[in-house]
């Protein structure tokens, strides 16, 4: 089994800003929803813990591993967010007027992520085995990892929600759909 966490909240999140790989921190907002996401997880076995290498995932994982007696391993470089392109950085209205269309100069088609977040997260159970695993990534990426995966498409995951997912090869399917803590 494996949960698929989005980090806590950032003061972009908060401001509605698109972060993609700008490595934002965490905010104390997002430090509670960690804690509050460690009680939930808290109890179900978990082992081990990954993440992104982006500062918000990785103390997103640090605050789990730390309240949960997990062990953190290495971040792994392929969970990183969705590159954006020209568009990080701007918020909801700039978006729109920018790019009505929807086309982001510079961003990371769906197809690639998907393909990008399966291959990952195939490559990580493969190399962790049967351990149940917590990884803590970014919402863009977990939802297409989950489409790329299983084949479901997910609603927009809130900061510090999971999912969990188990697998292997070409056989996943979602266990649980998006939780928030």
């Amino acid at each position: 089994m494996t949960a698929l966490v989005r980090h806590g909240q950032t003061d972009w999140n908060r401001d509605g800003r698109l972060q993609g790989r700008t490595d934002v921190p965490l905010n104390d907002t997002g430090r509670a929803q960690a804690l509050a996401l460690a009680a939930q997880l808290a109890g179900q076995g978990w082992a081990a813990i990954t993440s992104s290498p982006l500062s918000r995932a990785r103390e997103t994982a640090q605050i789990v591993a730390d309240h949960l007696g997990l062990e953190l391993l290495p971040p792994h470089d392929d969970l990183v967010e969705r590159d954006f392109g020209e568009a990080e950085g701007g918020d909801a209205a700039d978006l729109l007027a920018r790019y009505p269309d929807g086309e982001r100069p510079g961003q990371e088609p769906w197809p690639e992520l998907t393909a990008r977040g399966a291959g990952a997260l195939r490559r990580i159970r493969a190399e962790h085995g049967d351990v149940p695993l917590v990884v803590v990534a970014h919402g863009t990426f977990l939802r297409a990892t989950v489409e790329g995966l299983a084949g479901v498409e997910l609603p927009r995951m809130a900061n510090a929600s999971s999912v969990v997912v188990e697998g292997a090869g070409d056989a996943w399917r979602l266990v649980r759909e998006p939780q928030q803590a």
